[in-house]
């Protein structure tokens, strides 16, 4: 087994700020993570190193058997699936659904005159049928919900059949049954064995679904825990991560969490 990220002593600074500091992680290609934070943790700034998008300050950022700095980016950034806010605002609202998937062929949103064969078409199909939104195929982006929008873009992500899924806050936005829907089907691709390794990014423990193996704690751009995750996601390390007293509760898989409140006694 190979790794497909590996980060030694990564830092990255922006105007005077440090966004991560010397952090080291390193996931395997039969690895699901979950990157949990408060907010300006680093989390999404880890994602974008993990996806080619931004360079490190110092450090070593490895991904897929390449160095950045040393690799030409739109090799590398091909073979990685990526969803995020920031890629979702840039597809067309006028696209079709179907044409929002297949045309990640090309790495290019919105289609043009680019030419794509029946087997991309049905890979598509296939694609929007295992996360749930096959019925969507002929609607525009625009007219999609934000749960609707969820599913396409990660089976867009899924379409170049990558080495590596990175999910950048996918059920942010989404109300209690949009989210519920969310982490069934990401808990599917995460127990597929012929899945990609996959990292989630989330605010919340109750979004990690069932199958994924390991979690990375981030507080102030710095590592406070990361490993399998039975043993990193618990009451003191959430603690610590969100600077305050948690407790934490798990059942069939699902964990949920709360703010630890003293009972006084009369």
């Amino acid at each position: 087994m190979s790794a497909v990220i590996e980060f030694a002593d990564l830092t990255v600074r922006r105007g005077g700020a440090t966004l991560l500091d010397e952090v080291n992680w390193s996931v395997e290609e039969d690895e699901r993570w979950v990157i949990l934070g408060p907010n300006g943790a680093g989390k999404t700034t880890l994602l974008q190193v993990a996806s080619a998008q931004i360079h490190p300050t110092s450090g070593v950022a490895g991904i897929l058997g390449e160095v950045l700095g040393t690799v030409d980016v739109f090799d590398l950034r091909p073979r990685i699936g990526l969803t995020s806010a920031a890629l979702a605002d840039l597809i067309p609202r006028g696209e079709l659904v179907r044409d929002v998937v297949v045309s990640a062929s090309y790495g290019i949103l919105g289609r043009w005159r680019e030419h794509y064969d029946e087997l991309d078409h049905d890979r598509a199909a296939g694609l929007l049928t295992e996360v749930g939104a096959v019925h969507l195929t002929e609607r525009t982006f625009g007219t999609l919900s934000e749960g609707e929008r969820k599913r396409v873009q990660i089976a867009r992500a899924l379409m170049t059949d990558p080495e590596m899924l990175l999910l950048d806050e996918p059920a942010a936005g989404l109300d209690l049954g949009g989210r519920e829907d969310l982490v069934s089907t990401l808990s599917v691709i995460a127990l597929d064995p012929d899945s990609p390794a996959t990292v989630l990014v989330s605010h919340h423990v109750e979004e990690i679904p069932p199958g994924f193996t390991h979690a990375l704690l981030l507080r102030s751009g710095r590592v406070v825990a990361a490993g399998p995750l039975e043993r990193v996601v618990t009451a003191d390390t959430l603690s610590e991560t969100f600077g305050m007293p948690m407790q934490l509760s798990e059942e069939d898989g699902r964990y949920a969490a709360r703010r630890r409140t003293r009972h006084v006694a009369d």
